[in-house]
């Protein structure tokens, strides 16, 4: 849960809004829970049917086949992994900085900015003072990472104390001060079924899909946990339930209290909504202790998302399907250095672009090439191997699966602008192709041979 809330939901309800243009962004929310459970349940029955580390490389291994197709797209996984889960980390910590802002102001003061076009793409790069703070956070984690998995467990379980108490604080604060007319103040014909309103809600669900996103993090330690048939399905579902019913909560308390066009306006206070929130509430000191309390928060998930995404990596190289440096083990503390301090210092890169870029390449590059894979997957793996051991069955088989694909696609092709981050998806696919079709070629793997792993030197 920590994974999942993250500085997210904190940070991301203005933008939301603002996609939604009113308060039926609240329908936005409700959608990508109901999304969210339907691939939570594919990740339920995958991760409770093969608890092993590396997650998603393991399941697409094992369901397209080990030597031939299996073999690439699990490739091809970790690779858009080497972009997407640093942009994760990134998220968080930009997060964090813009709500240091409010405490410190000078943080948001912009020192460089430039837009980047080359052979069609669009980058564009923001430096600020918060910029070194998100930097710098991203190296703490990475350090306080760097020692055995039963200390981070300790260390998770203190970092949740702060999340539950900012989430508390916040329902508590809006609902006892919560006005319905100004929650609710729709604007005319806002469920009106037009284009617009589509567009609108397509461009709310990336962006609640990206907070909502983490209940499958435990998937990816498998093989670091107890019970997983039980433990992995639990932790999913569970996870997916109970932020569901905070988030809706926390969106329609802020809008109980903060009207809604004051939230698209486009000025400073976006980057800290909550603060605002509080300090109307109960007055500066509480903004301060608030923000401290996010920060915290964003902390917690950036600590989380690192962890568990450290340890895929690792297991593609140990299986020999991707570079060798990655399955590196500190021999004192029996972690995947190389594999967490790369993903550590890419998300510091990725630290210089804008927070709504940053998610939005996120979502679109990891549900095209891998979500609905994954979906798509389960299915087939139904019916390849039936009799495979499977100690959770997914819910309503294959509806939440076929609900999943059609989401997804929904989400990808149903905003403005939505071909720029495909572009991105699909240039991070062929340069990966290119990357294994030559490793291939080198080691006579398939396709370049019959026989699925060669002999020579990585």
């Amino acid at each position: 849960m920590i994974d999942m809330v993250g500085v997210g939901p904190f940070i991301t309800i203005p933008l939301v809004i603002t996609a939604a243009g009113g308060p039926q962004a609240i329908v936005g929310w409700i959608f990508g829970a109901l999304l969210a459970l339907c691939d939570g349940l594919v990740w339920a029955e995958l991760g409770a049917a093969m608890p092993e580390a590396g997650g998603s490389y393991r399941y697409l291994k094992e369901i397209y086949g080990p030597r031939s197709l299996g073999r690439l797209l699990s490739f091809l996984f970790i690779w858009q992994l080497s972009f997407s889960a640093p942009l994760s980390v990134a998220s968080g910590c930009i997060g964090l900085s813009q709500y240091a802002s409010y405490l410190w102001p000078g943080l948001a003061r912009t020192l460089a900015q430039h837009t980047i076009h080359m052979a069609g793409f669009e980058l564009s790069v923001h430096v600020m003072p918060a910029t070194w703070l998100a930097m710098a956070t991203a190296a703490f984690v990475m350090f306080l990472l760097y020692r055995r998995i039963a200390v981070i467990g300790r260390l998770a379980e203190l970092l949740w104390v702060g999340v539950a108490i900012a989430l508390g604080w916040v329902i508590v604060a809006g609902l006892t001060h919560f006005s319905a007319a100004r929650a609710f103040d729709f604007p005319p014909g806002a469920f009106n079924p037009s284009q617009g309103f589509l567009l609108g809600l397509g461009s709310a669900m990336l962006i609640s899909t990206y907070d909502y996103w983490g209940y499958y993090n435990i998937c990816f330690i498998g093989g670091e946990v107890k019970d997983p048939g039980r433990t992995i399905p639990r932790a999913v579902i569970i996870s997916i339930l109970v932020i569901a019913v905070i988030y809706t909560l926390m969106n329609i308390a802020v809008l109980g209290v903060v009207p809604w066009r004051e939230m698209v306006s486009h000025t400073g206070e976006q980057h800290y909504i909550i603060s605002v929130f509080m300090q109307r509430i109960y007055g500066e000191w509480a903004g301060r202790v608030v923000t401290v309390l996010i920060m915290w928060t964003a902390f917690a998930s950036v600590f989380s998302t690192l962890l568990g995404y450290s340890r895929v990596p690792y297991a593609a190289a140990l299986d020999g399907n991707y570079f060798r440096a990655f399955a590196h083990v500190d021999p004192k503390r029996r972690i995947p250095a190389v594999s967490l301090l790369a993903l550590g210092l890419v998300a510091m890169l990725f630290c210089f672009l804008r927070l709504v870029d940053v998610i939005a390449a996120l979502v679109v590059i990891r549900l095209l090439l891998q979500f609905i894979v994954q979906a798509i997957g389960v299915m087939a793996l139904r019916n390849r191997r039936p009799d495979m051991p499977r100690p959770f069955r997914m819910w309503l088989y294959p509806i939440p699966a076929l609900v999943a694909i059609a989401g997804f696609s929904f989400i990808m092709l149903s905003r403005r602008n939505f071909l720029r981050e495909i572009r991105y998806a699909i240039a991070i696919l062929l340069i990966g192709l290119g990357i294994y079709l030559v490793r291939s070629w080198r080691r006579r793997e398939w396709p370049f041979a019959t026989e699925p792993y060669g002999t020579e030197a990585n």
